[in-house]
């Protein structure tokens, strides 16, 4: 963000002030800041002479008048300083604009948000209508996306069908010749070397100009690059150039920190997709469906399904304490381990959970974690279960929706030696066993008793039409318990839903 003092102390000699004229840029080199800013929460004053971002843009630009100097007899013989408080008055009318400006853009947090507040705001500063910004990082690592300001997808879609030679944001991002700086293209239908694509697009939409920045730094290196189209033939003037120049090194240096988060982003939600099941196994006499969102950090919720001998089904979720990439990895090695458990000694899930916790007590003494694992086998509609620490499944039929009763029990890795008795359930045909994460129940934000509440009634819930599928019942319940969109939506907690339905 750019710090801006509020007020200026300009040595000048009058006559030397008449005589040059001085950028934003000049006077930031020349004019040293004094004192503290002390007014910068006070109301700005009318802005005299720059760019008011708070004003809607003109549809093109065109070159700003000359300003005649005053002559009339009135006119007061220092008419010099004069001069000179209007260029400061612009000057500080400038500071404020890329103040408020810079400040929009550091409160966005995620890249869709970033890429559309620097459209905007460089559209009020070379006073153009739409645009467009690419990015496509230098270092091949992506992400690589195009959004556009006032052009819908098939608008996006008819740019990306002209040659990308021919189009200034190709040509910057291709690093061909004399497209290392700026891009001004004032009247696209002027010049005979137009691309017949490119002039077919440009008429279809109804842009007749460009200007394209690059979006570069020394320490970030190439991320992309921003175009600006007009309505009618124009380019911004030397002053908008230096100001939309000054704000797109400030954006580019925040598209780097949050291209940054956005991969590592990517990079937890892929690990912890990757440690989970590829695909669910095929079991006769049941049913299987999984949903599970991570949330930005990455975290420890899991779930497993498994076959096992004698044509039985391990089922098992769980969550480990804590976020980023060592609950990630935690997760992945007790996964690993309740499978090979589940494999040896399945039929007694108490035994399985034992030896999970002194696994995680020896190996990692300061983490704790839930888990609940149940034995299965379809033919029978017989479950056994046991749980540690772990939110009790809820059965989900035509006649009945109930939590299954489990024993009180603490996490795994709290006490000096785990143990809890087990649980058998006979299932009816039709029913279907949801297991889940408390994450499920802490992003709703109601207190535990009505989360469980709002749980047991979306289950209820479920119409009559989608109890055949574990799919429709598992997403009706997602829905219901986290309505408009908090389900897909980014939360420090990590949702992990499985359904499995008994034939």
């Amino acid at each position: 963000m750019l710090d801006i003092p509020s007020r200026v102390r300009v040595h000048v000699e009058t006559l030397l002030a008449a005589q040059n004229d001085m950028g934003v840029c000049d006077a930031f080199e020349q004019y040293a800041p004094v004192g503290k800013p002390d007014a910068m929460n006070a109301p700005h004053p009318p802005k005299v002479a720059g760019i008011d971002s708070t004003v809607p843009s003109p549809a093109h630009t065109v070159a700003p008048a000359p300003v005649a100097p005053d002559t009339s007899p009135a006119s007061p013989p220092g008419a010099p300083g004069a001069l000179l408080q209007d260029r400061l008055a612009g000057w500080v009318s400038d500071l404020t604009t890329l103040h408020e400006l810079t400040e929009r853009l550091a409160r966005t947090d995620s890249l869709a948000e970033a890429l559309t507040e620097l459209l905007r705001a460089g559209a009020a500063l070379v006073g153009a209508r739409r645009g467009l910004v690419v990015l496509e990082p230098g270092d091949g690592l992506g992400p690589d996306t195009t959004i556009g300001l006032g052009l819908a997808r098939a608008d996006l879609g008819h740019i990306e069908t002209v040659p990308r030679s021919a189009m200034s944001y190709g040509r910057i991002l291709d690093g061909l010749p004399d497209a290392d700086g700026e891009i001004a293209e004032p009247d696209l239908f002027a010049g005979e070397g137009l691309d017949p694509r490119h002039r077919e697009v440009a008429a279809r939409l109804g842009y007749a100009a460009s200007y394209a920045l690059p979006l570069s730094s020394d320490a970030a290196g190439r991320l992309g690059a921003a175009v600006w189209l007009y309505d009618e033939p124009a380019e911004p003037g030397e002053r908008q150039r230096h100001l939309v120049g000054l704000y797109a090194r400030y954006a580019t240096e925040h598209l780097a920190r949050v291209v940054e988060v956005e991969r590592t982003r990517a990079c937890m939600t892929t690990m912890a997709e990757e440690l989970l099941p590829s695909r669910l196994p095929r079991v006769a006499g049941v049913q299987l469906a999984a949903r599970h969102r991570t949330g930005p950090r990455g975290g420890g919720d899991w779930y497993d399904a498994l076959p096992l001998p004698d044509a039985a089904l391990g089922l098992a979720v769980g969550s480990v304490t804590g976020s980023g990439p060592s609950a990630v990895a935690a997760m992945g090695r007790l996964r690993a381990s309740l499978r090979a458990y589940a494999v040896m000694e399945g039929e007694d899930p108490v035994a399985v959970l034992s030896d999970l916790e002194l696994l995680l007590r020896l190996t990692e003494p300061a983490r704790s974690a839930t888990a609940l694992f149940a034995y299965c086998e379809p033919t029978l509609r017989k479950i056994t279960l046991a749980g540690a620490g772990h939110c009790p499944p809820l059965l989900v039929g035509e006649r009945r929706t109930d939590f299954v009763e489990t024993s009180v029990s603490a996490p795994l890795g709290m006490l000096a030696c785990w143990e809890a008795p087990s649980v058998e359930l006979a299932a009816e045909p039709g029913e279907t066993v949801l297991l889940y994460t408390d994450g499920l129940l802490h992003r709703t934000g109601d207190a535990t008793d009505r989360a469980f509440a709002r749980l047991h009634a979306a289950a209820a819930g479920v119409p009559k039409a989608l109890r055949h599928d574990p799919d429709a019942i598992a997403d009706h319940v997602l829905r219901t318990v986290l309505p408009d969109g908090l389900d897909a939506a980014d939360s420090d907690e990590d949702v992990v839903l499985l359904a499995a339905r008994f034939e």
